[in-house]
């Protein structure tokens, strides 16, 4: 992972170890939006990982879709 991407991975990593256990399991998706913002971080880097997870957080709402949404693959091979 990138430096920038080990700094955005931190509130994730919090969010998983203080909050989520209170919130409760309840995502919508597959893998769950924490998850897939740590993958999308540590495929893509920061800039890139971290848009994603962002429009991933984006769409998940009670009006959104939801089932497996898996991170999408580096094209920039």
């Amino acid at each position: 992972m990138s430096p920038l991407a080990h700094l955005l991975a931190l509130p994730v990593r919090a969010y998983r170890l203080i909050l989520s256990p209170w919130v409760g399991f309840n995502c919508r998706y597959q893998p769950t939006c924490s998850a897939y913002a740590l993958e999308a971080l540590e495929k893509h880097g920061g800039l890139k990982g971290g848009w994603i997870a962002a429009k991933r957080i984006g769409r998940c709402n009670p009006w959104g879709n939801c089932g497996y949404d898996p991170v999408p693959e580096n094209q920039d091979h």
